[in-house]
């Protein structure tokens, strides 16, 4: 993914969780400062997003650089169009998520899914916009507000390592609903995507996985 020049600091946000939470300050110090940049190739952003779906990182790695390999880097919505849905399937896309790509190329090659205005428009606006398109739920729009975008207090309570995470950061018993998790995190506000982020980089570094994408 191509990303901004400059590296974005975060150090307002770890400083932040750390004052409002104690707890926060041991997983601080194991992991560091905040990677997360900017991406400035939001089409191909959507599109590992939409990969993304439902399984597991590593796969979704894969997946991305065989479909790159075939599109060239970075992923155009011109070229995906050209691509038949055998050979998108081909790099390892289910019959749906091909579709789903095919139908993001198709939104920004007609106009009717302006990427270039994305920035300036609001966290509740562009989920209302990217959700029109077919394929694209409510959690791939939040993946693209916070890894694209780096829009800061973003919470995917629909994504399950997140809500695993606040369980063990909270010590609950089971995984917290939407709607406790909402309750719980209020004040790492206006920071939840940073937060969000230490949680999957714990994770990761937990199971021993490696991350080169930020998440």
């Amino acid at each position: 993914m191509a990303r901004a020049r400059a590296s974005r600091s975060w150090r307002a946000a770890e400083t932040h969780l750390a004052r409002v939470d104690d707890r926060w300050r041991d997983r601080l110090d194991r992991i560091g400062p905040c990677k997360l940049e900017p991406m400035t190739d939001h089409f191909g952003t959507l599109v590992r997003s939409i990969i993304s779906q439902q399984i597991s990182t590593q796969a979704a790695r894969t997946i991305e650089a065989r479909l790159r390999a075939i599109t060239g880097d970075p992923c155009t919505a011109a070229q995906l169009l050209l691509l038949p849905a055998d050979q998108l399937r081909s790099a390892g896309l289910s019959r749906a998520k091909a579709e789903y790509v095919q139908n993001l190329a198709e939104a920004v090659s007609s106009g009717r899914l302006c990427l270039a205005s994305v920035a300036h428009r609001t966290d509740a606006e562009l989920i209302e916009i990217l959700t029109e398109v077919k394929g694209i739920g409510r959690w791939t729009a939040e993946m693209f507000l916070i890894f694209s975008l780096n829009r800061p207090d973003v919470l995917p309570v629909g994504d399950l390592g997140v809500r695993a995470g606040i369980q063990a950061h909270f010590e609950l018993g089971k995984v917290p609903t939407p709607g406790e998790c909402h309750r719980l995190t209020e004040p790492w506000r206006p920071y939840r995507s940073v937060a969000s982020w230490y949680l999957w980089r714990d994770a990761d570094l937990r199971s021993g996985a490696v991350s080169t994408s930020g998440k």
